[in-house]
């Protein structure tokens, strides 16, 4: 009894998770519940696999850490690259050139000197220079089960080859990179490089892509390249900073092209090979994955310079100094949420999302709508940080339909009838728990173009009451309907009441109420609205084939333009015709023409008065209802530093800072250990002890009598 409550005056609280060796460790503590897919930078485009990869490659270019509106400044390249134009002929055209005379625009791209691959098995050397795992055969293979198993890694630098390799790998048909049409259509020569890949045969083993030429792509020396897009793309410098565009050794992609290694799960979807401030220490998705220093970083700083509050928030506090701020990052699998919960309140993980579940706990509103921490958050001096995504659900019509889409006066009368009638502000406060904002507009806030205030609220949808948007009442909605021939819900020509179909990829028992309440807001206009719940690749089917009627849809910006939202109603991207990302189909040869003028400019007042038309129209015609954009709610420790929401940089840890003292004394102060249990246990052992020794001496002496 005395050695286990000695046992809890240790330094470690008795149901800590780690090492008693890390307790005081520069170490970030976090979770994952779902395995990335892949880390092969060609291929992955998901937000759990940019966690990760972002961390370990290094495009040309990145996002200020600390400035708004997002700012691109350089990476791995020396500055960001602007473009040169050219005519038809080769000829250099001046910077305002129109956009019809540029046939051309080049981007030379300088990258650093001395910039290092991680330690990796594919760049090791024997004594005479040869690569000591490029020929491996069955049967050394059969002794490796993963990458650490190799007993020799080595280095390089990285180079300008490196880059146009990977630009190569992206239009490799064998990697089926998810950007590959979009790159098709500007870099010069990509479709042809894929054809000429594809002419070769594939028989499964090393392309080496070093002897195929893309006409698009030049190395001019040892750390600079050249890329030629057709016309003109100003966006293509936000692709720069994307993962998409980051080195790539020829070396790695021979090493895991031999055969048997792709079985053990020994590619470049589990091992990746970056020249960024981590690398992957361990992948064991089964319990956790571990980021560790990359010992051969070629180093960058703190940000010297951010907004006016940085300073007075602390976020300078860092500058100049060496990157990254900790030495590891591990996270930990936690596929339910309440054993992450309750960790994060242990303070066994540094920062926390919050769920459904945990919500009230640890988030109250004010009675401005702001939102606040509980006072057991206070207590335990956990701070909270939340942020307007960059993203836009939305309610979409599909315009093919004959009932519900097209451009007649009618329809549109429905459309704006509904658009009233769905109560978004509603749907946020019961399902999101208000994290959320009613949108105005097809334009996330913070992307240019979108507007803030009375001149950027919906006039066809709100009205305007001190500044702020009303929801205009359903009299005017059941008036519109009135107005396109269903009044009360019932045809004008049928009699029959109205019935619109609402397709939705929920079918388990959470998504019951969503779509209980989706049904209420449509019979408050005596639309009747039936459910076909399916799952999520009948969903994406009837999407394709435009056989749907009413769907809820999403998306997320890849880069902060207004042409990556505005292009999901662009007539030529139409999903059914065109196969493209414009899910409802909507066509307006306005807005496709205005589309056209708007997407390669630069930011400008002749762009925002351009997309404000753009956003009329859309207003005017309702092919979606402008749902909302989400908003983030994260939680994190007082001892866990630099927080600052950044909806479009990736690669934000090695910004983090840690005070692994402070962490460790709260783990110790919160994580008393229990002995009540033990001794009460103790107590009960010796209460039945006590009759038994007594039963048995006083058996003992009857038998000496």
């Amino acid at each position: 009894m005395l050695l286990i409550l000695l046992n809890g005056c240790g330094e470690r609280a008795w149901n800590a998770p780690y090492p008693a060796s890390e307790a005081k460790s520069n170490t970030l503590y976090s979770s994952f519940s779902e395995r990335p897919k892949h880390l092969d930078p060609a291929r992955s485009y998901a937000a759990n696999e940019y966690a990760f990869i972002a961390q370990i490659y290094e495009p040309p270019l990145q996002y200020h850490f600390l400035k708004r509106p997002y700012q691109l400044v350089p990476l791995a390249a020396e500055k960001v690259p602007e473009p040169l134009f050219l005519d038809q002929a080769g000829n250099p055209l001046p910077d305002d050139a129109p956009v019809a005379d540029v046939a051309f625009s080049d981007y030379e791209i300088h990258i650093k000197p001395g910039m290092r691959y991680q330690p990796h098995t594919a760049l090791a050397k024997d004594d005479a220079g040869v690569y000591r795992y490029h020929q491996l055969t069955e049967e050394a293979v059969e002794r490796f089960n993963t990458l650490a198993d190799f007993p020799h890694t080595g280095t390089r630098e990285a180079t300008a080859e490196d880059f146009i390799y990977q630009i190569k790998r992206l239009a490799n048909p064998r990697l089926h990179s998810p950007i590959a049409s979009i790159m098709a259509e500007y870099i010069v020569g990509f479709s042809e490089f894929a054809s000429e890949l594809t002419a070769a045969g594939d028989n499964g083993g090393f392309i080496d892509l070093r002897q195929y030429r893309m006409a698009g792509v030049t190395q001019l020396d040892r750390y600079r390249f050249k890329v030629r897009l057709r016309g003109k793309y100003p966006q293509f410098v936000y692709w720069l900073a994307m993962t998409f565009f980051a080195p790539m050794p020829w070396e790695a992609d021979l090493f895991y092209s031999q055969p048997g290694l792709d079985k053990r799960n020994i590619s470049l979807n589990w091992y990746p090979i970056g020249t960024g401030p981590f690398m992957l220490a361990e992948n064991n998705p089964n319990l956790r994955m571990v980021l560790a220093r990359n010992p051969h970083f070629h180093g960058e700083a703190y940000p010297l310079q951010g907004e006016p509050e940085d300073g007075e928030n602390g976020m300078l506090d860092d500058a100049g100094k060496a990157l990254p701020l900790i030495d590891k990052a591990v996270y930990s699998l936690e596929q339910e949420v309440i054993p992450r919960w309750n960790k994060f309140l242990q303070g066994y993980y540094d920062t926390s999302g919050v769920s459904s579940d945990s919500f009230d706990q640890a988030v109250k509103f004010g009675s401005g709508g702001e939102a606040n921490l509980t006072e057991e958050m206070l207590e335990r001096n956990i701070k909270l940080a939340t942020a307007v995504e960059t993203s836009i659900f939305y309610l979409g019509f599909n315009m093919a339909d004959p009932v519900i889409g097209g451009d007649s006066e009618e329809n549109r009368y429905l459309r704006q009838a509904i658009s009233i009638a769905v109560n978004f502000e509603e749907y946020i406060s019961i399902f999101l728990n208000g994290r959320g904002v009613v949108a105005q507009g097809p334009l996330p806030l913070g992307i240019f173009g979108s507007r803030e205030g009375p001149e950027g609220i919906n006039p066809l949808v709100f009205d305007i009451e001190n500044g702020k948007p009303r929801r205009k009442s359903l009299q005017e909605a059941r008036a519109l309907m009135a107005k396109a021939g269903y009044p009360n819900g019932k045809s004008i020509r049928t009699g029959r009441p109205l019935v619109l179909n609402y397709e939705s990829a929920s079918a388990g028992p959470d998504s019951k109420a969503q779509l209980n309440w989706m049904r209420k807001q449509l019979k408050q206009l005596g639309i009747q609205l039936v459910i076909r719940a399916t799952d999520y690749n009948r969903f994406q089917e009837k999407l394709r084939k435009g056989t749907g009627q009413l769907f809820m849809f999403g998306w997320n910006a890849d880069y902060p333009d207004p042409e990556n939202f505005l292009f999901l109603l662009y007539g030529p991207n139409g999903k059914v015709e065109h196969a493209g990302e414009n899910a409802v189909n909507y066509d307006n040869p306005e807005f496709n023409a205005l589309f056209d003028q708007m997407k390669n400019m630069e930011n400008s007042p002749e762009r925002q008065e351009i997309i404000d038309r753009m956003v009329d129209i859309l207003r005017h015609d309702a092919p979606w209802i402008w749902g909302f954009y989400p908003k983030a709610f994260s939680l994190y420790h007082d001892w866990y530093g630099n927080v600052k929401p950044n909806l479009m940089a990736n690669n934000t840890l090695k910004y983090k800072r840690i005070d692994p003292a402070t962490r460790n004394a709260r783990q110790q102060a919160w994580n008393p250990p229990v002995v009540w249990p033990l001794v009460l246990l103790v107590l009960l052992l010796l209460a039945s002890t006590v009759p038994a020794m007594l039963v048995y001496r006083r058996h003992e002496r009857s038998a000496a009598r």
